[in-house]
């Protein structure tokens, strides 16, 4: 099998085909030095990009065969002014009528939050998560979490991607005309990294 980049390892694995083997001692691929991949995923996903008053929403549809395609985003913006407990009332509402509006939702992935500055900023963050989490759990859904880390290893292929690099990315993989606010970059790259990684 020919040499392939990235970006055509990750076609082949989405469409359920089979990249070169990985070079290890002592491991063999299967004919022609390749080995069989997992089931790709199938399905929709909910990512969620979890903030108190910026949390971004994407809606990503995967199908084999093809390029996942963003069906919807948003960033659910709430002004400084208002109460914690109205904007957590604004996400919980809003991944509600993202889930509600879609019931063929198979999965929701949230990217998890690993270091923060102080004490409350963790506790507005876990709140706000907690809010997402709870609306997603309240429809029975399963929920993933992922670290940032791990979410731009899987996406943009460096853990130390930059915002803008990974918007850039997720923009190039779902084939999006437009350019996505970070918070709904992130998003969308968390439901890519579920598919990518993801294992039944």
């Amino acid at each position: 099998m020919a040499r392939m980049n990235s970006r055509q390892m990750w076609t082949a694995k989405l469409a359920g085909g089979a990249v070169p083997a990985p070079a290890s001692p002592g491991k063999r691929g299967g004919p022609g030095g390749e080995i069989a991949l997992r089931r790709p995923y199938v399905g929709l996903v909910l990512g969620i990009d979890p903030s108190l008053r910026g949390t971004g929403l994407a809606l990503v549809d995967f199908q084999p065969g093809r390029a996942p395609v963003l069906l919807r985003c948003r960033t659910v913006k709430v002004p400084a002014r208002m109460p914690m407990a109205v904007a957590l009332a604004e996400i919980h509402r809003a991944v509600r009528e993202y889930l509600d509006g879609c019931p063929e939702v198979r999965h929701v992935a949230l990217e998890r939050t690993i270091y923060v500055q102080n004490f409350q900023t963790a506790q507005i963050l876990g709140a706000a998560r907690g809010a997402a989490i709870a609306a997603a759990a309240l429809g029975g859904l399963p929920i993933f979490e992922y670290a940032p880390l791990r979410m731009k290893q899987a996406v943009a292929g460096s853990g130390r991607a930059s915002k803008e690099q990974l918007a850039r990315t997720v923009r190039s993989l779902l084939g999006h005309a437009r350019p996505l606010a970070f918070d709904e970059a992130d998003a969308a790259g968390v439901a890519l990294c579920h598919a990518y990684t993801w294992r039944p």
